[in-house]
């Protein structure tokens, strides 16, 4: 072949890819259903992209096999329409070339279309939620069983060539196989007491194991930190593997033991029962070479699991005992919060925790199966059987004629076999000059971007199943499950070390905190920054919940919380003798103060080390604002009541008759707007009595701008005395965002415990993680004493 233009006369020069850029865009060029295809071939770049964008981009943040919710709706409403409007493009790219004569074999731009149905199937696992234990009915299966069936008739009945045939069929056995892999490991899981039925396991273990240890006192009388832990009975994991009965009561766990103690039996060295007492057992062995001396948030991860498996129960309508609560609240505040870290500790556990239940409800991944068997069977053996039928089918489709088989798929497929990318590379090449190329380079690049989705997809997908808190915590059962000779092989300790060392690189902080705050930025935004949780804030919180737990709850309603600086007290005021304000008014009116203090008085390099409860008050404060604003379902008043009071706040801010205006609140900078709210505040403060009377008659609603701007106003006075202790108001503010947060976290009617388990669709909040404290250790929310106004 003559190639004087080098590469680029290859490429011109080359029959095959001239052909394939005429068949492609012949609906093109001849003006026939133009606007259908060239709308078919934006939709599906949009759509590519995007599958694309999420394979590739989101791993760099998180590890979390959890799908943005929005994300995952979007998508699964443009995929509930793509395969009948698809069918729908290839019956007429199909009449098309029957039209041009082509009757022996469908048309390149049908098979195209062919090859985007087939690939997004494949994909559409990503926004499919891997529910094990949650009660479902077979509609989903049954659905994606026809469209697998459909497609399967577009392939086999469609294609006439045995090298097509095989090509796409190979696609439509991946397709297959993943949708009965998906059913088969489902419905053995659901059936399992490991999975689906574990909560009425675990609760009757609990109970059968605290009646034991009430019987005989074995509750760990006065011991603290790492000692009670080790005489900690909660099972991490091998309870299904316990003889048991079913009851009119639930499951009742049979003791081949002389005592009939169900303690002795799990203690036994043959016992598969891992409990969290064994894996604090280990850490304390100077002759453990993994746990003892090592990352203490190996074992910290297994009580997690634990307390994970206690509290799924809570969320499937198995309550928690008191007796439960009390031997928990034993536990965690005597127990964990007595070792070293113990804040981080605490709040590490619980955050997990939480990620457990995220990943349990929303994962769209198999983490929640992971085990070392699991892993043998879904990603060595299946792969391997699923290519054996791969090959099969391209023998089939060649009648059984393997040389012939090879051959036709070479000749038959030659875009395939001349190179998907080298084609794409040279018609890139011709891209400005001829629009039938520029038609061809979106095709073209539509499929490599979904061809690169799929593979991109199942090898993520086996990243984050290896380096998954839930293979973690597997791998650390079945060591400390196994003899000492193994549990002294390198083998197992360099796996878990290797997994916990790419999982450090890859992992930021636990519980980070959104921050919002109503002066500085305009409206709801849709990205918001966050923020780690400051140490300091988690000691002060520890501490609170502590106290809670040690009285009668976490106390009464914060509007009865004051600022008080020597001789100096700043309380909020309210508006009726016979109401309270509501905890959105709370919020808003002292999150507006502190923002004032904080512009007022920022933040220099001398009072970075005087003030060290800065950071917490500041944190905490706009992520209480962030709860007002976009979760007002996890905050303890009606839903509607909160939005209406943040809706009336943000309008108030903006309006034209009050501070700042519409156009000012947009356009003035942070300092002219809290100069606003200070001079507001100033002309609330010299206002005759018969004015405040008639304020006093406005909405509730418009009370949270005006409480905050005096309350700011105090605050800033405060901090320019002489005499006040800087360091010490801020320490009261950091301790008024505690109680509030405190406040706010016990569960106070199953509305409420309903959007806790919703806002584990978005990956789980921080007061999600203290609501999980709270519910384990039984703290419960004082009740409501109303105050006179000041």
């Amino acid at each position: 072949m003559n190639n004087s233009n080098g590469t680029s006369g290859y490429c011109y020069n080359n029959t095959l890819v001239y052909n394939y850029v005429y068949n492609l865009t012949s609906s093109y060029a001849d003006q026939r259903n133009e606007a259908t295809m060239v709308a078919t071939s934006v939709i599906m770049f949009t759509l590519a992209a995007l599958f694309f964008n999420l394979n590739l981009f989101s791993p760099f943040s998180d590890i979390s096999a959890i799908l943005n919710p929005s994300v995952r709706l979007f998508l699964s409403t443009s995929l509930s329409l793509f395969l009948p409007v698809m069918s729908y493009l290839f019956s007429e790219a199909k009449k098309e070339g029957a039209a041009t004569g082509q009757t022996t074999e469908l048309s390149l731009r049908a098979r195209t279309i062919l090859m985007w149905m087939l690939l997004v199937e494949l994909l559409r696992k990503k926004v499919e939620a891997v529910l094990v234990g949650a009660p479902q009915g077979y509609s989903g299966i049954i659905e994606r069983a026809a469209r697998i069936g459909w497609l399967g008739y577009l392939v086999f009945y469609n294609l006439r060539s045995a090298g097509k045939k095989a090509l796409y069929g190979i696609l439509w056995v991946l397709a297959a196989a993943k949708l009965v892999q998906r059913f088969v490991t489902l419905e053995l899981a659901k059936r399992s007491f490991a999975y689906g039925k574990n909560p009425q396991l675990v609760a009757s273990y609990m109970a059968q194991m605290l009646e034991e240890e009430r019987q005989h006192a074995a509750s760990g009388g006065d011991q603290r930190g790492s000692a009670l832990l080790k005489l900690c009975n909660y099972v991490v994991t091998g309870e299904e593997d316990l003889e048991k009965e079913a009851g009119p009561d639930g499951y009742q766990l049979v003791v081949a033991e002389p005592s009939g103690r169900l303690a002795e039996a799990i203690k036994k060295d043959d016992s598969t029962v891992v409990t969290v007492g064994r894996i604090w057992e280990l850490a304390g062995d100077k002759n453990d070479k993994l746990l003892n001396g090592g990352d203490p948030r190996l074992k910290r991860l297994c009580l997690s699991f634990t307390l994970y498996k206690l509290l799924r129960r809570r969320l499937e309508d198995l309550p928690i005992t008191d007796a439960e609560a009390r031997n928990c609240r034993h536990l965690i505040f005597r127990g964990l919060c007595e070792e070293e870290e113990a804040a981080k500790a605490l709040f590490q556990v619980f955050g997990d925790e939480v990620q457990f239940l995220c990943e349990h409800y929303h994962s769209v991944h198999p983490v929640v199966l992971a085990s070392p068997f699991f892993f043998l069977v879904n990603y060595i053996l299946f792969p391997v059987v699923v290519w054996a039928l791969c090959a099969l089918t391209i023998v089939l489709c060649s009648n059984g004629d393997v040389g012939y088989a090879y051959r036709s798929f070479k000749a038959d497929n030659y875009a395939v076999w001349f190179g998907v990318v080298r084609m794409g590379g040279c018609i890139l090449r011709r891209v400005t000059k001829s629009p039938m190329h520029l038609f061809s380079v979106v095709d073209v690049s539509i499929t490599a971007l979904l061809l690169l989705s799929v593979v991109y997809e199942e090898v993520w997908e086996f990243i984050v199943f290896l380096l998954s808190n839930w293979f973690m915590v597997s791998l650390l059962s079945s060591y400390a499950s196994s003899s000492q000779r193994w549990r002294d092989s390198p083998l197992l300790r360099g796996v878990i070390r290797s997994v916990l060392w790419v999982r450090t690189l890859l992992s930021g902080p636990s519980v980070r905190v959104k921050q919002l705050s109503l002066l500085w930025c305009c409206g709801r935004l849709a990205l918001l920054p966050t923020r780690a949780v400051p140490v300091q804030a988690k000691k002060a919180l520890m501490e609170r919940l502590m106290d809670s737990a040690a009285g009668d709850g976490v106390g009464p309603h914060p509007s009865n919380l004051v600022v008080q600086s020597g001789e100096t007290t700043v309380q909020l005021r309210q508006r009726h003798s016979r109401s309270r304000a509501g905890i959105a008014e709370v919020i808003l009116a002292w999150h507006i103060a502190t923002e004032l203090l904080e512009s007022r008085h920022p933040l220099t390099e001398q009072t970075k080390a005087e003030e060290p409860h800065r950071k917490v008050a500041t944190a905490l404060s706009r992520y209480c604002a962030y709860l007002v604003a976009f979760q007002p379902a996890l905050l303890p008043d009606d839903k509607d009541g909160t939005e209406r009071v943040y809706k009336d706040t943000m309008a108030e801010l903006k309006s034209n008759n009050k501070a700042l205006g519409c156009w000012g609140y947009h356009v003035y900078p942070p300092a002219t707007r809290s100069n606003k709210l200070m001079a507001m505040a100033a002309e609330t403060a010299v206002a005759t009595d018969t004015e405040r009377k008639e304020k006093k008659k406005e909405a509730t609603s418009a009370s949270a701008l005006h409480e905050g701007a005096r309350l700011g106003k105090a605050l800033v006075d405060t901090y320019g005395a002489p005499t006040t202790d800087v360091e010490q108001l801020w320490k009261q503010l950091a301790d008024l965002w505690t109680e509030v947060l405190v406040y706010a976290a016990p569960t106070g009617s199953e509305v409420h415990l309903k959007a806790h388990r919703e806002a584990l669709a978005q990956g789980g909040e921080f007061i999600t993680v203290l609501w999980a404290i709270a519910t384990h250790t039984g703290i419960g929310r004082g009740p409501a004493v109303a105050t006179p106004p000041a």
